[in-house]
């Protein structure tokens, strides 16, 4: 299938408030437009996750970081440029995203990718993109395509046709940032 293709036809289900079932740059994901709160309310739903436990969302440049985040530790940067694998950090005081995406203590989890897919989805959304692993809530994560369960295939709207032969990775390092430049190392 072509990534182009593939990008427009997951644009067009995004924008209409939907849920799709993508590849990320670890593994498989489940997103929506982070700015639309009946989608990911929709995600909340499909996952059976309650509403208190946050979800990621990807993003592919600084600008679109700092969209959302007014203030940013410099530490932030660093430790991304010194990241070896796919590093999400969870940053303090996120706007213009929906409320039911940002947890109880203000905070959101981010991550910065360049896996094409989701790099060039994100270029024609202009904004970004929630993820959260392809389960139900307490369930195993799913390593390849084809150990998604037939409920969460049922439940998103359009499955992206790329990458589903691949076997992924661990998910990401996780990292808590605070605006008085705490770090806490959440998931190494």
């Amino acid at each position: 299938m072509d990534i182009n293709t593939e990008v427009h036809n997951a644009y067009e289900v995004i924008k209409n408030g939907g849920i799709i079932l993508y590849p990320t740059d670890t593994v498989w994901g489940i997103g929506c437009d982070a700015s639309n709160e009946e989608a990911v309310a929709k995600i909340y739903a499909l996952k059976q996750r309650e509403e208190s436990k946050s979800m990621i969302c990807l993003m592919n440049s600084e600008k679109m970081v700092y969209a959302v985040f007014p203030k940013i530790p410099e530490v932030a940067w660093e430790i991304l440029d010194l990241s070896e694998k796919p590093t999400t950090l969870i940053l303090d005081g996120p706007k213009n995203v929906a409320k039911n995406i940002i947890a109880s203590d203000n905070t959101l989890a981010i991550r910065i990718v360049k896996e094409p897919f989701c790099y060039k989805l994100m270029e024609r959304m202009k904004r970004p993109l929630v993820s959260t692993s392809a389960n139900i809530s307490g369930m195993f994560t799913p390593k390849t395509f084809k150990e998604i369960s037939p409920e969460i295939l049922k439940g998103v709207d359009y499955v992206v046709n790329l990458h589903q032969d691949k076997v992924c990775k661990n998910p990401s390092t996780i990292i808590k940032l605070s605006l008085d430049s705490q770090v806490k190392i959440i998931r190494k």
